[in-house]
């Protein structure tokens, strides 16, 4: 059963902007992770308890309307118990994209997609992650 409404994600083109104009709605940088190489990966921005929008960097350039390419990643959606989310899904007849494994943030994450080609993210929080550690006040 999914329980709650986990991130959005979009790609930015200007990082820097994007968090001073968030900033401006009180969405604030959380933490950020990063690649191997030290490289910007994506920043949160924290929304409530353990809700966030993320931002990618690499987004388009800025056009006008009706040229603009869209920036959004995916939705995430949270879940208590991925694995039995996951062969639930599968059952369904929902094709899985990825099957469950340990994100960056030590999250469970699993991989779908909508009708439309679009990417979700399937998440079970784990204590641990600075999501968690966030809701709870330690970060």
């Amino acid at each position: 059963m999914i329980t709650d409404f986990g991130h959005t994600a979009i790609a930015t083109h200007d990082v820097d902007a994007s968090l001073a104009f968030y900033a401006k709605l009180g969405l604030h940088e959380s933490f950020r992770l990063t690649r191997a190489d030290g490289s910007l990966w994506l920043v949160y921005l924290h929304i409530s308890g353990d809700r966030f929008l993320e931002i990618f960097p690499g987004g388009p350039d800025p056009a006008p309307a009706k040229e603009r390419i869209q920036s959004f990643r995916h939705l995430c959606l949270l879940t208590d118990d991925i694995g039995k989310e996951v062969e639930d899904l599968r059952a369904r007849g929902v094709e899985i994209d990825s099957e469950v494994k340990e994100g960056a943030d030590h999250n469970q994450q699993a991989w779908i997609h909508d009708p439309d080609g679009n990417s979700i993210e399937l998440m079970q929080i784990n204590p641990i992650s600075p999501q968690a550690r966030i809701a709870r006040g330690e970060m």
